[in-house]
């Protein structure tokens, strides 16, 4: 019998983040999350994702075992831009029973019910902005920085549990080696006359502020027709960019102005994985410096936003802002990237990246159910 027991006192919330731990115990692929990461992420005092969201976690018990995981989410933010109703899964881990997932799922479901929600979707990590899908395909290799990773059995969990594809989510590969379609440079050459006042440079850390609202008005424009998309606050934005900019390669955060104006940035992140991979979740009492120490032996980037805004899609303007990137990527001596997510309906996207020398690898799945 399973039984589900939200979370309430410290020792469960404690029981909620390390329970991964023993799930994955033995898998060389899995890169444990930082404890202390996840815990501010689910903190609804410390977390402005919160001001428009609220959040219920649960934990799965089959007799005296901890065997799942899940949180219940809410964002009304989503829900208004998108005229849905959805209550959101996240942070789900499970032993391979559909007993349990089941379980969970139902539970997540009468959560959202209650709060007037007719849609089952996920999983999200809290939202489309953070760390979301199941590795579907591409179990090869470890996960990039911010990616997940899961046991290839969750599939068919989701779907004994009457959860469908809601969406397909890409990840493409390249490496020093990559070649890029000829047709790409006669376009290169040909944009660069048609945009003479065009200045492509790194973020500058000292106008953080400045640069940061030139981010957020080109992906709250640039972004606003995908699936899923919500627009980022001035608080969230905020507390992404002081997050990532302490972890941030700045040669490889790069915008776009055009006559002075904000017209594209891309943001590729080293990957931190490569260390976080041996630190077991835990940044004491060594791994803080293992971190700082590791910093210059990464080896990949995961590029983890990349857009131009709508008025100049099609301009070939977005490769110029790619062989900007790849330039600084490839001065400051990365091996590999991976571009990720983009979704697979994103077929113009989807043929620019591999136009410059991507190789989709990995495919991420967001499921979905109405809920009765």
């Amino acid at each position: 019998m399973v039984c589900i027991v939200p979370v309430r006192k410290k020792s469960e919330l404690r029981a909620f983040v390390r329970f991964p731990h023993r799930l994955y115990e033995g898998d060389p692929r899995w890169v444990p999350p930082l404890d202390m990461d996840v815990k501010e992420r689910l903190d609804v005092g410390r977390n402005p994702f919160f001001e428009h969201a609220e959040r219920e976690l649960f934990l799965a018990y089959r007799g005296d075992e901890l065997a799942g995981r899940v949180a219940a989410i809410v964002d009304r933010n989503h829900n208004a831009f998108h005229g849905e109703k959805v209550v959101f899964f996240g942070m789900y881990e499970s032993v391979d029973d559909a007993g349990v997932a089941r379980a969970l799922l139902e539970a997540v479901e009468a959560w959202g019910r209650e709060r007037g929600q007719d849609i089952l979707r996920g999983p999200v990590n809290l939202s489309l902005n953070d760390e979301c899908a199941f590795l579907y395909e591409g179990y090869d290799s470890p996960p990039a920085v911010m990616m997940p990773y899961n046991p290839p059995y969750y599939d068919g969990l989701m779907t004994a549990a009457g959860l469908a594809k809601a969406k397909d989510l890409y990840a493409f590969f390249m490496d020093r080696n990559f070649v890029v379609d000829p047709k790409v440079r006669m376009v290169i050459e040909k944009t660069k006359s048609a945009f003479p006042d065009l200045v492509i440079r790194s973020f500058d850390r000292k106008l953080w502020r400045e640069d940061s609202e030139k981010i957020k008005a080109v992906y709250n424009r640039g972004w606003e027709r995908n699936w899923g998309f919500v627009p980022w606050t001035d608080k969230e934005m905020d507390a992404t960019v002081k997050k990532l900019l302490s972890l941030a390669d700045l040669r490889i955060v790069v915008i776009a102005e055009n006559k002075d104006q904000p017209v594209g940035f891309a943001f590729a992140l080293p990957n931190y994985n490569e260390i976080l991979i041996k630190l077991n979740g835990r940044l004491l009492p060594f791994g803080f410096l293992r971190l700082l120490l590791g910093r210059k032996k990464i080896k990949g980037v995961r590029i983890v936003v990349f857009g131009i805004v709508p008025e100049l899609w099609k301009t070939g303007l977005s490769y110029l802002l790619y062989e900007k990137l790849l330039e600084n990527l490839l001065a400051a001596s990365y091996e590999w990237a991976e571009t990720s997510w983009q979704l697979e309906d994103n077929e113009p996207v989807n043929r620019f990246v591999q136009s410059v020398g991507g190789r989709r690898y990995k495919t991420y799945r967001i499921y979905e159910r109405k809920i009765p």
